[in-house]
């Protein structure tokens, strides 16, 4: 961020402090890689219930994400939460849900997060799937971080644990799903190192898909549980496997419920966009325009990541995802049909500050976001802790208002 040839502009929101069609105009290229902040919906009966929030939202607010701030999730009013899904974020939600908040004291957690997490009365989390263990999305390093957690008691379904041929032909071709295997494995047969006082549970249940959340009796409008269809595994061969419903059904009572199902990307005017795939239509990183016979190339204008591809994938799915990207782009300068030899050179970095200036568009310069950094930091030292997050916009302003906001 501090090479002369590289601007940072924070604060800035692409459709609303400037269009896409008016940064085109400023720049030769625009490489969009704005990710899938979205939530999917599960599309089921009672989903917007009171109780029922998105492991995003819910990550947002123990992150200290400023417009996670106000979410302020019930932990008091019940002794179990659900989680739906079994990845890395659906892990993680999990994790702080059941970690010692004399652990979590310790780390960069929000405050507000802190202090709600100590007055919690959950003890219990189920992690829910709809397939097995054998294709559990998450990484070795997040799940050991979670069977690691002190004075857990885990719960694993022997059943579960049965490999079919398909399975073990997946597992023989992944060392990734295998080691999850292994782990969950080794899980399910030990018991809590140090078992005591105010034990918490974690629960995984595999062959589970949602049904429908059940509204609480005696709490209008509250969650009070959700019923699940069991499923079974049809298809052969590494990743084909897909979750089938069996007509059987259960219900886990709760009071909360994370959904940590996957995010879509959303698109912005004038970006072509493929919404039943949820990605912008692109060969190669090239944004393609398309019609009922055709497609065009949008001249200069690139994507790289779950914008590019959907919302899967590890760091080096990205890395490879964005090498791919950038080698689109030197193909497109060498050929000459970026930047034109008679057209007058666009105004880039100048051009857009002027415009945010004009707009009175209050842009967060890289000298300001280590202002930011330092103020966390410092506020975090006073408290045993690496930093303390600045979780309000107008915290984040303060720390910022000695400078212009205008400097790069």
């Amino acid at each position: 961020m501090q090479h002369e040839r590289c601007s940072f502009f924070g604060n800035v929101a692409l459709g609303s402090s400037i269009s896409l069609s008016e940064l085109r105009k400023l720049y030769d290229v625009v490489v969009l890689a704005y990710g899938a902040e979205s939530d999917r919906d599960l599309g089921i009966p009672g989903e917007n219930l009171k109780g029922v929030i998105s492991a995003r939202e819910f990550v947002w607010w123990y992150n200290g994400h400023p417009d996670g701030r106000n979410l302020d999730p019930d932990l008091k009013s019940t002794d179990t939460a659900v989680i739906l899904g079994q990845g890395n974020v659906a892990l993680d939600v999990a994790r702080i849900l059941l970690r010692p908040t004399t652990e979590l004291a310790t780390t960069d957690i929000a405050s507000h997060a802190l202090a709600s997490l100590e007055e919690s009365s959950i003890r219990v989390v189920y992690l829910v799937g709809r397939r097995g263990p054998a294709q559990a999305a998450c990484t070795a390093k997040e799940l050991r971080e979670v069977l690691g957690i002190h004075n857990l008691d885990i719960s694993i379904q022997e059943s579960d644990l049965l490999l079919t041929p398909a399975d073990e032909e997946e597992l023989k071709s992944n060392r990734i799903h295998r080691r999850i295997f292994e782990l969950l494995s080794k899980a399910a047969t030990s018991r809590p190192r140090h078992a005591g006082l105010n034990q918490r549970q974690l629960r995984f249940v595999f062959f589970r898909k949602p049904d429908s959340f059940q509204e609480a009796k005696d709490s209008t409008g509250h969650v009070s549980g959700v019923r699940f269809e069991k499923t079974v595994l049809k298809g052969a061969g590494p990743g084909k496997q897909i979750a089938v419903g069996t007509g059987e059904f259960e219900d886990i009572k709760c009071g909360m419920v994370l959904k940590s199902i996957g995010y879509k990307s959303v698109p912005v005017d004038g970006l072509p966009f493929d919404h039943k795939k949820g990605i912008v239509p692109n060969d190669k990183g090239r944004v393609l325009h398309e019609t009922s016979d055709t497609a065009v190339l949008e001249e200069g204008l690139y994507v790289c990541g779950w914008l590019k591809r959907g919302p899967t994938g590890i760091v080096a799915t990205n890395l490879y995802c964005a090498e791919e990207t950038v080698s689109s782009i030197l193909e497109d300068l060498e050929k000459g049909v970026l930047i034109s030899s008679t057209a007058a050179p666009k105004p880039g970095r100048d051009g857009l500050l002027n415009l945010l200036q004009d707009r009175n568009v209050r842009n967060f310069s890289f000298n300001d976001w280590e202002k930011i950094d330092s103020e966390e930091r410092n506020l975090g030292s006073l408290r045993n802790k690496p930093r303390e997050k600045l979780a309000t916009w107008n915290e984040l302003l303060t720390a910022t208002s000695e400078g212009t906001g205008y400097s790069t």
